[in-house]
């Protein structure tokens, strides 16, 4: 064992229960040798040479922050794109500006439009955001601003891509095209709409080398890298890996970025199931398992990914009754639910953990009922199936995921910045401020993580927000208490970004908690978590991380 190293604290908080706390932590070749006091650990400070670091004496240590459930080289790829969100966001030259109005928005591709010096060429933007923006756009709004240059807009929740007329040429679809996803109005004619990933897929082919321009993945890497590591984070996963330039392409940018010192993350590429199966057929088993042993504690493969729903923002998740307030616009993945449990059952006999995004309460049920046939088929232990987003939910799926062994991995950041605009926009009153229900997961005794999903949703990437709306569930007015019943401890949220997201990962014997043998991975903060007023918790400042033993600089 190398030399140690003893960083001292005001506190260490260590997610373990029997240990809760500490003032020291000794590391050695990047694992956690001893935790507790200079005194508790002189057994190994006598036998070994070791270096006191007290650079975060006057500060609070943390297990690392793990974000279960984000798409960053994909997120940055889409922030080289002309923005049209509703808020402020981060760019390579700098913030951009939110813009409020649908009206605003096509201003502003009027605008880039008109400055356009090719009129064959397309204006690619991002960020739309129907519910906030005054609605969808479509092809026929799209038209009056432009009907030569193409016009190409991703939703925030890229779940969906509006199109003009000499965008559908340039795509090669028309009234008689078929295909999952593709929009119509109600006389049969595009609408313009792409819808979900076998759509949206479709509609990227003629800009794709546009988008995913000559180092765009590794430039995007580092600039989420950048972001992640400021909230805190040193684990993530991607969970779509596979659909952003291919499956080897992107292995290799995170991995070059590692190399060079530039990503100062932990990262887990979770394949895109339809994505995996037209790329390697029969032999994607295999490859997933090649990709593991080539893979290492910084960067490896973990898990498969399917998407049965739209998207909470996007408001085309699939309900059950009552459905949409005005008119319903829920879409299905590229999976159809009727072939659910073959397509899964592959990766359930070999012992691979599947993360099912389900947004919507129906798709909720349908997700439990593949699980129960998968564990009727083929019964597993551990087998830690989990339900990404678990958005819209009742405590009867609550109970029933936990009786089945499932976990859940919740974006939480809605019930504060959308569910009160849900409540007139898609949803209703009674499901928006039930969105996200943490204290009914608690109470059926069903493990849970916290993600963000950054950032393609109109939510920021921050686990301490995270953790304060679990904690306070404050509407977007600041003031509204959503769904009171549903809140839970600071304790409980804080395990919900560390060993509990750990253990959705299945990496909780390694990470997630300051204890002995783990990685020493260690998130630094100004505050005391657990000492502040919980309202305040969003506001504490995040002073450094620590990866492998390493402090990675504020």
């Amino acid at each position: 064992m190398d030399d140690l190293t003893v960083y001292t604290a005001a506190r260490i908080h260590t997610m373990d229960a029997g240990r809760p706390t500490g003032e020291a932590v000794a590391v050695a070749n990047g694992r956690i040798v001893s935790v507790g006091t200079i005194e508790s650990m002189r057994p190994w400070l006598r036998r070994y040479p070791y270096t006191v670091d007290d650079r975060y004496r006057d500060k609070i240590l943390l297990p690392g922050f793990i974000d279960p459930h984000t798409h960053l080289r994909l997120s940055g790829t889409y922030m080289g794109l002309n923005y049209v969100g509703p808020i402020d966001s981060a760019s390579p030259t700098g913030l951009r500006r939110g813009l409020p109005s649908r009206d605003a928005v096509l201003n502003q591709l009027r605008s880039l439009a008109s400055e356009q010096a090719d009129p064959r060429e397309p204006v690619l933007a991002w960020g739309y955001d129907p519910a906030s923006q005054d609605g969808h756009l479509d092809r026929d709004m799209l038209d009056s601003i432009s009907d030569t240059v193409p016009l190409w807009v991703v939703a925030y929740a890229p779940h969906i891509i509006y199109c003009n007329s000499p965008m559908l040429e340039l795509i090669g679809v028309d009234d008689q095209s078929v295909g999952h996803g593709i929009g119509r109005y109600p006389d049969g004619r595009l609408n313009g709409w792409f819808v979900e990933t076998e759509a949206t897929a479709r509609a990227m082919r003629p800009v794709a080398d546009r988008i995913y321009a000559e180092g765009f993945g590794r430039a995007a890497v580092d600039r989420m890298g950048a972001v992640a590591k400021a909230a805190g984070v040193t684990t993530t996963a991607d969970l779509i890996w596979g659909i952003g330039g291919g499956f080897e392409q992107e292995w290799d940018d995170h991995a070059a970025a590692i190399e060079d010192g530039t990503f100062p993350l932990r990262i887990f590429m979770i394949p895109f199931e339809p994505a995996l199966v037209r790329r390697h057929g029969d032999d994607m088993l295999e490859y997933l398992a090649s990709k593991r042993a080539a893979g290492d504690d910084r960067l490896n493969t973990h898990g498969i990914k399917y998407v049965n729903d739209g998207s909470y923002p996007s408001m085309t998740l699939v309900m059950n009754e009552p459905g949409y307030l005005d008119e319903d616009m829920s879409h299905t993945g590229e999976v159809p639910w009727e072939d659910m449990v073959e397509r899964m059952l592959p990766f359930w006999k070999a012992g691979i953990q599947i993360h099912s995004h389900a947004n919507g309460d129906r798709t909720v049920d349908m997700t439990l009922d593949t699980l129960a046939e998968l564990q009727r088929r083929h019964p597993r232990f551990d087998h830690r199936f989990t339900i990404e987003h678990y958005c819209l939910s009742n405590p009867a799926q609550a109970r029933r995921l936990a009786a089945l062994g499932g976990l859940a991995s919740v974006n939480i950041y809605f019930v504060h910045f959308r569910a009160q605009l849900h409540a007139d926009h898609g949803f209703g009153p009674d499901r928006s401020e039930a969105t996200a229900r943490l204290g009914s997961l608690e109470r059926a005794g069903a493990t849970f993580a916290l993600h963000s999903d950054f950032n393609l949703v109109v939510t920021p990437l921050s686990p301490l927000l995270a953790a304060w709306c679990a904690v306070n569930r404050i509407g977007a007015d600041g003031e509204t208490v959503l769904a009171p019943g549903e809140r839970i401890s600071v304790d409980r949220a804080l395990r919900a970004i560390t060993v509990d997201a750990a253990h959705v990962l299945n990496r909780d014997d390694r990470l997630g908690s300051i204890e002995v043998g783990k990685y020493a991975d260690f998130t630094v903060l100004d505050d005391d978590p657990y000492a502040v007023d919980p309202a305040r918790l969003h506001l504490i400042d995040v002073a450094d991380t620590v990866l492998n033993g390493e402090p990675q600089g504020s």
